[in-house]
């Protein structure tokens, strides 16, 4: 009894010295720290075609096409074709290592007028990879690998607004079953689901010019966690919620300009602050939180705390939110040129960069190209170049509509 007790004044004791000095930190000191949002399978993260990669990786509320399941699966209810399908490829991170890339297959087909189902296939390879024991004796090669298979389903509740639900398997072998730590390492597996909203009206009138106003919204990868060894603490998917709205302004039967905006947020745990582990460990000699909270949660409860809970407050939590804007000029429907720019906090990974972009459509198929240019030199993203092919199978015999 006296042992439970001694230990349950410590503990309070504890908990009281943490509160009060928690109470005398200044928000703004944590919130110019470097504290990165990580999470399993980044890739999910990656904007997988040209289109949205040339527009600074907006793609939320853009027109429909076959590559809405990866920005926004509500949008097939509008899709103007009965069949589309996407093949998109990108070298990834070609500054730092030459072989890797993902590879995308995107594509929908439509039941009736208000119903299409869309799927797509992502796989992610990180090239080649040497193993080697404690003291430098090789052990093996492998290649990494990850890939996703999604499928959705859209319907169309009006004219202007349709809604999408999507899931998605998740699939990750980064080792090939070695032993990590004496523990054999094990592929990780994840499911997961998007929730997505898309409106639209093309009935505005601006002086002498037709024009388009959307918005989109999208919860995608809302699901389980992932782990690479048995027993071991998992980690979250990145699950994310996506905002944006698009504008399209018809300037005759040849010329249109489209401006966009997306606004991303990841609804994971923020990392906490610690005490350094010298001056202050709880009873099992684990770190103390100075300012935040405990990330190990239920996935609902991450989502919620998502919102509030980085150690830097309020302002660490707007710096988490990354800013995607973009405009694509069409000619004739046939030829678009396209920029956009995209904004990440330095203290949230600092990627900033601009993006150009090229489309072709033709009857049945179409090509686009995009160009990632970084603001900082030695970017580890530089030269990063996408290409998308798209097939229309009801050029064919012409548009459904």
């Amino acid at each position: 009894m006296k042992v439970i007790l001694k230990s349950g004044i410590t503990l309070l004791i504890s908990m009281l010295l943490t509160w009060t000095a928690s109470a005398q930190i200044s928000t703004d000191e944590l919130s110019g720290k470097i504290n990165t949002v990580t999470s399993a399978v980044p890739f999910l993260t990656i904007a997988p075609d040209s289109r949205s990669g040339g527009m600074g990786d907006v793609g939320v509320a853009l027109s429909p096409d076959a590559n809405s399941m990866h920005w926004n699966p509500a949008k097939y209810a509008f899709a103007p074709n009965d069949m589309g399908i996407s093949i998109s490829y990108t070298p990834w991170l070609r500054k730092l290592i030459k072989d890797i890339n993902l590879a995308y297959l995107s594509g929908y087909k439509r039941i009736d007028n208000e119903q299409v189902i869309g799927f797509s296939l992502r796989y992610f390879a990180l090239g080649d990879i040497a193993f080697t024991d404690i003291v430098g004796n090789p052990t093996g090669n492998y290649n990494p690998n990850e890939f996703t298979f999604d499928a959705a389903y859209a319907r169309a509740f009006s004219d202007r607004f349709s809604g999408s639900l999507a899931f998605r398997f998740i699939y990750s072998n980064l080792t090939g079953g070695q032993f990590v730590g004496g523990v054999e390492s094990t592929p990780g597996m994840a499911y997961s689901s998007d929730v997505s909203f898309y409106y639209r009206n093309s009935d505005l009138i601006l002086g002498d010019y037709d024009g388009t106003i959307a918005f989109g919204a999208n919860i995608s990868n809302i699901g389980s966690k992932m782990g690479y060894t048995k027993g071991s603490d998992k980690d979250f998917i990145p699950i994310n919620l996506r905002l944006g709205t698009a504008f399209t302004i018809d300037f005759d039967d040849y010329n249109s300009l489209t401006l966009a905006l997306d606004l991303n947020k990841l609804m994971i745990p923020t990392p906490p602050e610690y005490y350094p582990l010298s001056d202050t460990a709880d009873l099992e000699g684990n770190p103390v939180i100075r300012a935040g909270y405990n990330p190990n949660v239920s996935v609902p409860v991450g989502m919620f705390r998502s919102f509030y809970d980085a150690p830097g407050g309020m302002i660490e939590e707007l710096n988490e939110i990354t800013y995607s804007a973009g405009l694509e000029y069409w000619y004739a429907k046939q030829f678009a040129i396209r920029g956009g720019y995209f904004h990440e906090h330095s203290t949230k990974g600092n990627r900033k960069y601009f993006t150009v972009g090229i489309g072709l459509r033709l009857n049945v198929f179409g090509l686009d190209f995009a160009y990632l240019v970084p603001i900082y030199q030695n970017h580890p993203l530089a030269n990063t170049l996408r290409f998308s092919l798209l097939f229309d199978f009801a050029g064919l015999k012409g548009e459904r509509r």
